[in-house]
């Protein structure tokens, strides 16, 4: 057996270690939170309707976002001369703020689902504690057609954002071999595959605007603001 071959099993354990600890620490923080908003009267439920409007509202900001890119991506594409470093430095930028956005509504999801599992793991407890079997019935329905809801407006924003991943690849691919080739003839390639990033662009911005609209209705159906 090569010894030298062989990782320490503390080297192997450390990063997972690390990883749940932080997972961990982050739960904690969460939880504490959660119980710091009810002293002040704020329910489980009206932080999970300020995430969606919250989440919905970055979702129209990376819409916006993506649209822009294309853009700039346009019109490196449609060079017909003048300073090419200049529009692959605006390029670049707005492919960047792009990235940020998308990484914003990520994380956006990722908390509606955080407080969401929470809510109806305490909604569950509570109604299993209900004596009367006619208001039990009753918010058993509710939970029930709420979380039906809920699974419908994360299911359409995690499409959504499953759709940014590639389109922003594509960008980035593309960004990249515009900086080791700012020169016209290399830039007049890229028209073709200008045509395709179009078509993904549009479909991304309608999936996009599908999960906006998916948002307004829940947060109508909540009592939320849509606006």
């Amino acid at each position: 057996m090569n010894f030298r071959r062989m990782i320490p099993m503390r080297n192997l354990l450390l990063p997972a270690f690390l990883f749940a600890s932080t997972l961990a620490c982050q739960s904690a923080m969460q939880s504490a939170y959660y119980a710091t908003m009810e002293t002040f009267g704020v329910a489980k439920r009206d932080i999970l309707v300020k995430r969606v409007a919250a989440a919905r509202e970055d979702q129209v900001q990376a819409k916006e976002q993506i649209q822009t890119t294309y853009e700039a991506f346009q019109e490196v594409t449609g060079f017909q001369g003048g300073d090419l470093e200049k529009l692959y430095k605006k390029l670049k930028s707005e492919y960047d703020d792009a990235e940020e956005a998308a990484s914003d509504v990520k994380d956006r999801i990722d908390k509606i689902e955080d407080v969401a599992g929470k809510l109806f793991a305490e909604w569950d407890e509570e109604i299993a504690e209900m004596q009367d079997a006619n208001l039990r019935s009753q918010s058993q329905t509710m939970r029930r057609d709420t979380e039906v809801r809920y699974n419908d407006v994360v299911r359409v924003m995690r499409d959504a954002e499953g759709k940014m991943g590639p389109v922003l690849q594509t960008f980035k691919d593309h960004v990249t071999f515009i900086k080791h080739n700012l020169n016209a003839k290399a830039i007049a390639g890229l028209k073709d595959s200008a045509l395709q990033i179009e078509s993904d662009v549009a479909s991304l911005i309608q999936s996009m605007q599908r999960s906006i609209d998916e948002a307004d209705s829940f947060l109508q159906e909540m009592g939320g603001d849509a606006e």
